[in-house]
C-alpha cells in the first residue's frame, strides 16, 4: 500500500483522494464542526453562515481545507527537493496525522488558519535567491493576516517569515516593512467594514490573546495519539540527518525553517486554547515532512509498511471501535 505513495504518478493524487476520503470518513457521518469562545472573527461569521445549512456541508469544506493543505504542502516539499525524490508521502502524512486526533479534522478555526499558513510557508520558501520577491512578501504577510482573524495565535507565525527573510535572502528593512504591510491589510479591511457599518472600536481590532495550560487529565487514547506522532518524527528525523550532506543549500535550509515551525507551533496552542487540543494541529504541517522520510528512507521495506498499518489500525480503531464501545 505505502508503495503506492513512494511514486509521483498522475493516477496517485485519485489514491490518495479516495485515501482521505476513507479516512475522514467520520467528517459525513459524525460532527464535523469544532467552534470555541476565542474564534475569530472570520470563523464566527462562517460558523453563522453554516448554522441553517445541511451538517454535510461542514465536512465537505472540512475534507476540502485538509486536502487542499495536503496537496500544497506535498507540492513545496518535492519541488524544493527536500526528500531524494517525489513522492505522495508528504500528503499521506499530512492526513494520516489529522487523523490521529478526532477534533484536528473537523472544521474548525485553527484548521481554516493552517491552510493559509500551509500556503504561506510555501511562498517562503520561494524566497531563495529569488530577485524580486516583494509581491511573495506581500502574500505572505497576507496570508498571516487572514490567519490571524481564524484563529488569532497564527500571528505568531510571523517569526517564521521573519526567520525566512533572514536565512534565504539577505536582509532588507523595506521587505520587513511590506511583510508588515501584508499583514495589517486584512485588519484595515476589517475596520473599514466596522466603521460603515458603525460598530469601530480599538479594541475589535487589537488580537486577544491569553495564555493558559488544559487543565484536564489526557486520556490514553491521546497519550497513544502522541506516541504515533512522536515516534516517526524520530524516525524520519534521524534519516534527514542522515541525508543532509546530499542535499542542495536551499533545501537543508528549508529543513531548518521545517525544525523551526515545528518548534514554534508546539507552543503556540497555549495561547486561545479554551481547554481543547485543536490548536494543536498547526504542528501537522511541519510533522508531515519528517513522517514522509520515515516512509520512505528506511532499507527494509518492512519498517514503513508495518509503521503504516499500525497508524492505521490505530485510527481505525479510534473511529470507529472507541465509538462502538462508548455506544
Amino acid at each position: 500500500m505505502i508503495a503506492l505513495f513512494k511514486q509521483k504518478a498522475p493516477g496517485t493524487i485519485a489514491i490518495l483522494f479516495i485515501t482521505g476520503l476513507l479516512l475522514k470518513l467520520p467528517l459525513f457521518t459524525g460532527t464535523a464542526l469544532q467552534t470555541a469562545p476565542s474564534d475569530g472573527p472570520m470563523f464566527r461569521l462562517l460558523t453563522a453562515q453554516l448554522k441553517g445549512a445541511p451538517p454535510v456541508l461542514a465536512g465537505l469544506l472540512a475534507f476540502t481545507l485538509l486536502f487542499v493543505a495536503a496537496l500544497a504542502m506535498n507540492s513545496f516539499v518535492n519541488q524544493y527537493r527536500m526528500m531524494s525524490r517525489q513522492t505522495f508521502l508528504p500528503a499521506l502524512s499530512y492526513l494520516l496525522i489529522t487523523s490521529l486526533l478526532p477534533e484536528w479534522s473537523r472544521l474548525s478555526a485553527p484548521l481554516c488558519a493552517n491552510t493559509l499558513l500551509v500556503l504561506a510557508f510555501g511562498l517562503i520558501l520561494r524566497l531563495y535567491a529569488a530577485p524580486r520577491a516583494g509581491g511573495r512578501i506581500f502574500n505572505i504577510g497576507l496570508l498571516t493576516g487572514l490567519a490571524g482573524f481564524f484563529f488569532a495565535p497564527a500571528l505568531l507565525f510571523g517569526v517564521i517569515a521573519l526567520l525566512g527573510l533572514m536565512v534565504l535572502r539577505p536582509f532588507r528593512a523595506q521587505e520587513l516593512l511590506l511583510y508588515l504591510l501584508g499583514v495589517l491589510t486584512p485588519t484595515y479591511f476589517y475596520g473599514v467594514g466596522l466603521f460603515l457599518y458603525d460598530t469601530l472600536s480599538w479594541r475589535a481590532l487589537v488580537p486577544w490573546l491569553h495564555f493558559g495550560i488544559i487543565q484536564k487529565r489526557p486520556s490514553y487514547l491521546l497519550l497513544g495519539s502522541i506516541v504515533l506522532l512522536v515516534m516517526p518524527f524520530l524516525l524520519g528525523s534521524f534519516y534527514v540527518q542522515a541525508n543532509l550532506r546530499k542535499m542542495l543549500i536551499q533545501a537543508r535550509k528549508n529543513w531548518s525553517l521545517a525544525l523551526f515551525y515545528l518548534l514554534l507551533t508546539l507552543g503556540i496552542p497555549f495561547f486561545n486554547n479554551d481547554g481543547l487540543y485543536t490548536g494543536w494541529l498547526l504542528v501537522a504541517t511541519p510533522l508531515a515532512a519528517f513522517h514522509a522520510c520515515a516512509f520512505l528512507y528506511p532499507a527494509r521495506r518492512w519498517t514503513p509498511l508495518l509503521l503504516f498499518f499500525v497508524i492505521l489500525c490505530y485510527i481505525l480503531a479510534l473511529q470507529y471501535g472507541v465509538s462502538m464501545i462508548r455506544k
